[in-house]
């Protein structure tokens, strides 16, 4: 392979993904793998994993395969690449006969950069099979969600165990092993089973800081659940539910209140859910609720919340759950309602069959996850521990840190509690002694309990104030849980002490959560964003893809924010690499220098500050200059057609290449479009007032017409129109 400098990396990242600087390890990982090296990569969810074997896919001769376990994830993956302009496919079970062998031929005619398949179509044994991957001259191999080949792991998958027949057979090809959750003896694991040689290890933090994490009491959730869309109303977001049933009931009870939602799990057949999953990515539909078993391997960028009806079973799957939030880095919520009864629920299904180890793993990860749940402190802190990674106890953006806490003496209280502990026989949980406390008369407690003198002693603090009570207990060493699948509290030495009256205690009370709501940058114009987002919408049913695949929100709101007016400027927004400023950027331009001239705006570009990592501003190519190879190609007398060829682009590319320099008054319509073909396209556009989307005029025109060759003729129009 072969190596290249930082300053070329980075002008590849904005060449083909739009981006001015590399996150987390990224740059890193990347010229690891391009001198050769076999790493192993640990980013967390919406880190940017994907680029650290993209970036290097397109740079180097020959094809990157991917091993990616989520049918889902592929198709999302390769049609924002596609989007991008980087051609790249998909074989899986959801494809035809006739798909899977087209996907072929593009393989081994050397069409594709990146190629995606499941695991299971990698054989332990077949010469046959690894000679057709020879043939296609793999540049690398990259395993997406490598925890799932440790036992270890949160998520293991037995069809992993094959893939480390990749280094056996492709011994000088490199290999990248990239997920986003895994301790530090799942990553050992992962490095022997795939039989990494000699590998790089990049670990990167753990902290998703844009994303504000709650744990709340599961008291009438779906009900709060209801309040909190409602109050979030512009946004998108996934709840996760333990069971079928569950997903089902929630979403038929949201779509009752108005809201636009779907249940989603492994229960419903293959076109129902892709239908969902397809109606979730281009926003006709607002909030998918999942089941937590089923891996959605949603890709979208702009989920503003994750809620947890019931509680994940490890932290590890809950932090890549919750990090499907926010993926373009805005602000964004995970919440997660918790009730003690989803542990005792969870326990059942952690037992493996005559697998001992296996169950004791499964067991010792939902105790971590009950408990972070129950922990009296910063959620945050908490995560980044579990992970290895040291973090502040106070982060500003938790529950527990935006609460209002005040320390007082609780001796009399914890008296109480502990009493009652004792009292019942140590052998129930917190939820049962605060409503023994309370002097709750449901079914549940015991008749004798009811005759005990501790039995409603505690009508003065509400259940939420004693559960929390007993985290802190908890916490400080006071109590303990039993072992059992039903664990129940029990005393340690120091609870006797303050019983007794010997020592007094102090504890943290917790009042209301003070509710932050998610907030986008408040500087950015709203108006025009929402015109922009509309713009985008009808882009994106245009082309048949996500709205995020054609330009992410975080993108739209700085076109709202600094308001640039030609395409050098349009390059330095974030998202807007060379293909899609020369594909979408004509269109974009257009609405906000329409908006900017209809409310008397002035850009604002001059206060984006430029990334630190872009400051040899003098080796940076001009932001056209793949615009101004097509163009002088042309008119040196080439044909659109011969262009794509020479250049190894499509010729829709080139063609929106054209249209910039029509739409800037560079290059005549009249050189591009035959006189009579421009004729029937303008009548069609003065005919209908449609002089913005390309897909009402084609639909009109038909398939004679190329989307191409009407957007060059709409920019002219647009133009002459000024």
């Amino acid at each position: 392979m072969k190596g290249y400098t930082t300053d070329q990396l980075h002008q590849a990242l904005k060449h083909f993904f739009g981006y001015d600087g590399f996150r987390h390890f990224q740059l890193e990982v990347i010229q690891n793998v391009l001198k050769g090296e076999d790493t192993l990569a640990i980013m967390p969810t919406g880190g940017g994993k994907s680029v650290c074997y993209q970036l290097p896919a397109v740079m180097s001769p020959g094809i990157a395969i991917v091993i990616s376990p989520l049918i889902a994830l592929m198709k999302d993956q390769v049609d924002a690449l596609n989007a991008n302009g980087i051609n790249a496919a998909f074989l899986n079970s959801s494809q035809s006969q006739d798909e899977q062998q087209r996907v072929i031929k593009q393989a081994q005619d050397g069409d594709l950069k990146l190629l995606y398949i499941a695991p299971e179509r990698i054989p332990a044994n077949n010469t046959a099979f690894f000679e057709f991957i020879k043939r296609l001259n793999p540049s690398l191999f990259a395993i997406d969600e490598a925890h799932c080949i440790s036992s270890w792991g949160h998520d293991f998958r037995p069809e992993y165990l094959k893939l480390s027949v990749l280094k056996q057979y492709f011994p000088a090809i490199p290999v990248i092993a990239l997920t986003a959750s895994a301790d530090g003896v799942t990553q050992k694991d992962i490095i022997e089973r795939l039989e990494l040689r000699s590998p790089r290890q990049f670990v990167s933090s753990f902290n998703r800081p844009n994303i504000s994490y709650f744990v709340l009491p599961k008291k009438n959730a779906v009900g709060n659940i209801i309040e909190y869309i409602r109050r979030h109303e512009a946004d998108s977001g996934i709840i996760y539910a333990l069971s079928r049933a569950s997903t089902e009931e929630i979403a038929t009870t949201l779509a009752g209140q108005g809201i636009k939602a779907a249940a989603y799990h492994a229960g419903m057949d293959t076109s129902a859910r892709n239908s969902v999953q397809e109606a979730f990515q281009k926003d006709d539909i607002r909030v998918v609720v999942a089941t937590i078993a089923f891996g959605m391997g949603i890709d979208k960028s702009n989920v503003r919340f994750v809620i947890h009806h019931d509680v994940s079973k490890n932290v590890e799957g809950y932090y890549q759950e919750t990090g499907r939030a926010g993926r373009d880095g805005l602000p964004s919520d995970a919440i997660l309602f918790y009730s003690a009864g989803d542990i005792i629920k969870l326990k059942r299904f952690t037992m493996v069959d005559d697998n001992p180890q296996q169950s004791a793993i499964a067991l010792k990860k939902l105790e971590a996850m009950q408990q972070y749940c129950e922990s009296p402190g910063c959620r945050r802190q908490y995560l980044m521990q579990y992970f290895g990674e040291s973090f502040p106890s106070y982060c500003g953006s938790c529950d527990y840190c935006l609460s209002e806490l005040e320390e007082r003496d609780a001796t009399e209280d914890a008296q109480k509690l502990l009493s009652a502990i004792a009292r019942t026989g140590e052998r129930f949980g917190a939820g049962y002694i605060a409503d023994f406390l309370r002097g709750s008369s449901a079914e549940k407690i015991v008749p004798a309990h009811k005759e005990l003198k501790t039995w409603g002693v505690g009508k003065n603090l509400k259940k939420d104030e004693w559960m929390w009570m007993a985290q802190q207990l908890l916490s400080g060493g006071y109590i303990s849980r039993t072992d059992g699948e039903f664990a129940g509290l029990r005393l340690e030495e120091g609870a006797w002490r303050v019983l007794k009256g010997e020592a007094r205690l102090k504890l943290v009370m917790k009042k209301a959560v003070k509710e932050q709501p998610v907030q986008l940058d408040p500087d950015y114009d709203i108006k025009l964003f929402e015109q922009l987002r509309r713009l985008r919408v009808g882009l994106a049913q245009e082309q048949n893809v996500p709205a995020y695949a054609i330009i992410a929100d975080n993108a739209l709101i700085e076109l709202a924010t600094f308001l640039p007016t030609d395409f050098t400027q349009l390059a330095n927004i974030s998202g807007f690499g060379d293909y899609k400023v020369a594909k979408y950027g004509a269109v974009f331009l257009n609405l906000v220098t329409e908006y900017m001239q209809a409310n008397g705006l002035t850009s604002r570009m001059h206060f984006k500050k430029a990334k630190p990592s872009r400051k040899a501003k003098a080796e940076k190519p001009a932001a056209g200059s793949s615009m101004d190879a097509s163009l002088q190609l042309f008119l040196d007398g080439m044909s659109i057609a011969d262009i794509a060829k020479e250049r190894r682009l499509s010729v829709g590319t080139v063609e929106g290449h054209l249209a910039a320099f029509i739409a800037s008054g560079d290059l005549s319509i009249t050189k591009v479009v035959p006189f009579d073909r421009l004729r029937n396209i303008l009548e069609t556009i003065e005919a209908t007032g449609q002089y913005v989307a390309a897909k009402p005029i084609k639909d009109l025109l038909g398939d004679d017409y190329s989307f191409g060759e009407i957007r060059m003729v709409l920019e002219h129009y647009k133009r002459t129109k000024r």
